[in-house]
């Protein structure tokens, strides 16, 4: 999944859930249950994530919403072969990007 944001600093829950289509509960919830996330949070309490919370989002986001794999399958699986899964991720997004361009030139054919 690519996620489009704005490049900023820092990122609210809410279009942190906008932003990968799922209520803010189950971002919270991840929050508990990966050690990977740790947002920020102001004097209100309200969390702050910043650019490699996204990307650690995504690659859980990848694993359990597309490779459908159970929350304690996807902690195991980061931790044991984190590196090989942020390969696989990274070349898998790339060609994302690629057929996304490859559709607009298509398109405008």
């Amino acid at each position: 999944m690519h996620v489009e944001l704005p490049e900023k600093r820092y990122y609210g829950i809410g279009e942190v859930a906008k932003a990968f289509g799922v209520n803010t509960s189950l971002i919270r919830f991840w929050e508990k249950e990966f050690d990977v996330l740790q947002p920020k949070k102001n004097a209100k309490g309200n969390r702050k994530f910043t650019p490699q919370d996204i990307h650690n989002l995504q690659l859980i986001y990848h694993l359990v919403k597309e490779r459908g794999f159970t929350l304690e399958g996807a902690k195991t699986h980061l931790k044991e072969e984190k590196q090989k899964t942020l390969s696989t991720f990274e070349v898998v997004q790339k060609l994302q990007k690629v057929k996304a361009e490859l559709l607009k030139i298509k398109d405008q054919l």
